[in-house]
């Protein structure tokens, strides 16, 4: 399936990007070889469109199943769409290739389709995902974002990325960058958790505005990881109203929660280590929800998110763009998105 003839989305700079998007991310408990079958069963039922991420700590064993896979015929290089992020230790304008150079080794490729800040929020450059200091408290660095973003349009001239943009993202942090003196590349999207109980809408009117395209992770709720997922949390595909459209159309609650992505015009990310449900995943294309369907659904927002972690700091004070202060507080609740 070639990908310029496969369902995808025209971006601001004339690259193509798969609508439907496998997510690779996965829990400790999950052995990381488990990524590595996954993405190749991901790419034999038709998924071209894969998300990683340096953060993920697994891009090695996905890589090995991307090479495998054009090893034996399956796909060729550009049929593929690889996503992955700048950690917030590497934020610093310095560390930016730096970390884009370290996937790449790990994936054995010589570029990406599409590089992301993964977080609007620096950390304490080091070795150390999520550097804390002795009381446990999580170590932020003062970045100027705008300053990343430069460094990552470096790499895309040096064609290490074919395409860059961000993740989690509000609609102000993008205005800094769209507003950067001698901008020259805009975000080509913006990745962030959206699903029928975070639908994201004003967001999502305003990334069109912009010709920026929203890409949902958590599309069909979350792992419940008790680091960040409170044991009270809504299950998604048990809704009620998502199961009672799935029944109407022969298909699942979780077909139901992607296609409404895709009738929105947002490109969406399937995640599941399960191979079952990554071919159900993928077969969302051979139906469509109804007008009344998409309105029902739009009345599920709830604002609720999944995937956040509270941290508790003390005077913190941090920098975004020249004269802008993002935090200045004695006492916040940072939440960061994965």
């Amino acid at each position: 399936m070639d990908r310029k003839h496969s369902r995808s989305v025209n971006l601001n700079d004339g690259n193509l990007m798969p609508v439907l998007g496998f997510g690779t991310f996965a829990p400790d408990e999950i052995p990381k070889s488990k990524a590595n079958e996954a993405t190749k069963i991901a790419i034999d039922v038709g998924f071209r469109h894969i998300d990683a991420a340096y953060f993920y700590q697994n891009e090695e064993e996905v890589g090995q199943a991307l090479r495998d896979k054009m090893a034996d015929g399956t796909v060729k290089r550009e049929d593929l769409f690889y996503t992955t992020k700048i950690w917030s230790t590497f934020l610093r304008p310095e560390l930016v290739r730096q970390c884009l150079e370290r996937s790449l080794k790990k994936l054995g490729l010589d570029y990406v389709d599409l590089c992301l800040i993964h977080e609007p929020i620096a950390m304490k450059p080091g070795e150390e995902l999520v550097p804390k200091d002795a009381s446990g408290k999580i170590i932020l660095d003062v970045v100027d974002i705008c300053d990343t973003w430069e460094a990552l349009e470096k790499c895309k001239d040096l064609g290490l990325t074919k395409s860059i943009g961000v993740s989690n993202f509000n609609h102000k942090q993008l205005e800094l960058i769209l507003n950067k003196p001698g901008l020259k590349y805009k975000p080509v999207c913006n990745q962030v958790e959206c699903h029928p109980y975070l639908n994201q809408s004003k967001l999502l009117e305003f990334c069109k505005s912009k010709d920026i395209v929203l890409v949902a992770y958590s599309a069909l709720g979350s792992h419940r990881d008790p680091n960040w997922v409170s044991s009270d949390s809504p299950y998604l595909l048990e809704e009620p109203i998502l199961k009672t459209i799935a029944k109407k159309h022969n298909r699942s609650p979780g077909q139901v929660a992607l296609r409404y992505q895709l009738q929105r015009g947002v490109v969406v990310l399937a995640k599941s280590f399960n191979e079952k449900r990554i071919k159900e995943n993928f077969e969302v294309f051979d139906f469509e929800l109804t007008p009344e369907d998409m309105k029902v659904i739009d009345g599920l927002n709830r604002n609720f998110r999944y995937d956040s972690m509270s941290f508790f700091l003390l005077s913190v004070s941090i920098d975004i763009c020249p004269g802008t202060v993002l935090f200045q507080v004695r006492r916040i609740t940072l939440i960061i998105h994965f």
